[in-house]
């Protein structure tokens, strides 16, 4: 487990660290609470892939496309 604070990291990093936080609770080779704080740091973990998915995929969304299926640029999202 990292000491890097959740809110900084990357979706790939976070990701990462949540496999392997799920990985030790459910081999169950960690004390009661231990397995506490890992279940703690795993949910803001999976928060945080969950939110940085959401900003992705609104960002996929605000691209728009010409007649012919080209990107010819973003819309603000709040226009849709």
């Amino acid at each position: 487990m990292t000491q890097t604070p959740v809110e900084e990291m990357s979706f790939e990093l976070a990701m990462k660290e949540l496999e392997t936080v799920v990985g030790q609770l459910e081999r169950g080779d960690v004390a009661l609470d231990d397995s506490i704080a890992l279940y703690e740091r795993g949910a803001a973990l999976k928060k945080r892939c969950e939110d940085e998915l959401k900003r992705a995929e609104e960002k996929v969304a605000a691209i728009t496309l010409d007649a012919n299926g080209n990107a010819t640029g973003t819309t603000p999202l709040d226009a849709g």
